[in-house]
């Protein structure tokens, strides 16, 4: 009886070890350092670089990286970070290479990376980052199919946040999108990306602590029907394509735009978040799954069955939400299954033929015949109110096309003319730092006389320069 103890004692420990193998496989080299005095944040050291093709001229491809600056060793000793990335200033530069970046890779091989932790001092007594008595849960915010979202708060330093607690199963180990979620965001630091504050892993859970923001997208536009304030939207739209330019030049797809996954803070900070689906170049895959994005921020080339797309899948996704934000409603309301959503793209967008989107015959779900045929409208005849806004039309019309290729970029949108009465300052912030640390940026009060208003008061337009960098 014994020995039947032991063996099965033996088999659930190498079970467990197994677990935690794929945990420090998938997270990469943790280390927590004293940054700020309010958290302790996850500093991350990248093992490997890949090459990567057809990238926009505004992006510095990884293979240009010197073999001695690949791979560093941490000095956790020194308030030195080697691994911090330099600012990214977002620059308005107008270019005519507006396109996305293609995500075909070529994999190389890589060593596992190791998970290694160092918790910043604290007293005997007092709890700590890292370990799961150091939150408090409040109160359930939302759950899904693998994971329970929590409002929580630090027992450290009191602060509000959001508890992910992810369930594990041993037999079927660890959920992969809970994996590439912290993955990924271990590394961000944006000021309009969720941050990821810690993670905690025991036997039964995962849990992910990111800052708590008290909204998100969807939430505000249901509190504020009829389209938002222009001034607002604008803001809201400058800060989601800063957040992907970001990311984007760092390789990164988020796959799962949408108003739900955009939170608003009390202050009018926008922040991308749920990167469950994201992907980063450095996957070794040349096929993504189309399962991706709910279906009315979906891509026509997603829908039509593609499996290689780009950035441009997120640039489709940002077109949707500008419109919803305006005119108050979705963008298109598929209420059926994907031909209804495709109809009603077409409709508005007109029908594909290989003039208009070559290629689009390969398409695995393309039949000519499935679809009518529709030629394409003025975006104003669909959405009227974008005719209120000045080369709001435009923006939305370059976000907004069937052909992957022809949509405008995150770092190329930013220098439309929509933008131009925004402050100047606003193109020179650091990544951390917030818009409305810029004098005269800030949200304006949304009422239901919002887009007649606009046209009599710009705040923006007024003692400010706006010549272009």
């Amino acid at each position: 009886m014994c020995d039947m103890i032991d063996s099965q004692s033996a088999e659930k420990i190498s079970r467990m070890k197994k677990l935690r193998r794929t945990l420090s496989e998938s997270f990469g080299r943790i280390a927590l350092k004293k940054e700020d005095s309010s958290f302790d944040e996850i500093c991350v050291t990248k093992m490997s670089t890949r090459n990567c093709q057809g990238m926009d001229s505004v992006i510095k491809p990884l293979d240009t990286i010197p073999e001695d600056k690949k791979v560093r060793v941490q000095r956790t000793q020194s308030s030195f970070d080697p691994f911090e990335k330099p600012t990214n200033q977002v620059k308005r530069v107008h270019s005519e290479n507006n396109a996305c970046i293609n995500f075909k890779t070529s994999s190389a091989g890589k060593e596992s990376p190791k998970v290694r932790r160092h918790s910043s001092p604290s007293s005997p007594t007092s709890p700590k980052f890292g370990k799961a008595d150091s939150y408090e849960k409040l109160e359930k915010l939302g759950e899904g199919s693998y994971a329970t979202v929590y409002k929580g708060k630090s027992k450290v330093n009191g602060k509000l946040v959001a508890l992910k607690v992810i369930r594990l199963q041993e037999e079927e180990g660890t959920p992969f999108t809970a994996i590439r979620e912290a993955s990924l965001l271990k590394g961000l630091k944006h000021a309009n990306i969720v941050l990821l504050h810690d993670i905690i892993h025991t036997k039964e859970t995962l849990t992910l602590v990111f800052e708590y923001v008290h909204t998100d997208l969807c939430q505000y536009m249901d509190k504020h029907p009829g389209g938002l304030h222009p001034e607002n939207v604008k803001l809201f739209l400058f800060q989601l394509l800063r957040g992907l330019s970001y990311i984007h030049q760092r390789y990164i797809l988020h796959r799962d735009l949408k108003p739900q996954n955009l939170l608003i803070s009390d202050t009018g900070e926008l922040k991308l978040a749920d990167f469950g689906l994201a992907r980063a170049k450095s996957v070794p895959s040349h096929t993504y799954s189309n399962e991706v994005v709910t279906l009315w921020y979906r891509p026509p080339d997603v829908l039509l069955g593609s499996t290689e797309y780009s950035t441009c899948l997120d640039m489709w996704g940002v077109g949707c939400i500008f419109v919803e934000m305006i005119q108050g409603v979705a963008a298109f309301p598929g209420m059926k299954d994907i031909q209804d959503q495709l109809e009603r793209i077409f409709l508005v967008l007109g029908t594909p033929n290989e003039d208009t989107w070559p290629g689009v015959h390969s398409l695995p779900h393309f039949k000519p015949e499935r679809f009518t045929q529709y030629g394409p409208k003025n975006l104003r005849q669909a959405w009227n109110k974008l005719s209120c806004v000045k080369h709001a039309e435009d923006l939305a019309s370059k976000l907004l096309q069937c052909f992957p290729k022809n949509r405008l970029s995150a770092q190329a949108a930013l220098s439309h003319e929509y933008f131009s009465d925004l402050p100047p300052r606003l193109w020179d912030l650091t990544d951390m730092s917030s818009i409305f640390t810029v004098p005269n940026v800030r949200l304006q009060p949304e009422t239901g006389e919002s887009m007649r208003a606009f046209g009599k008061n710009n705040s923006y337009g007024k003692g400010v320069s706006n010549s272009k960098h």
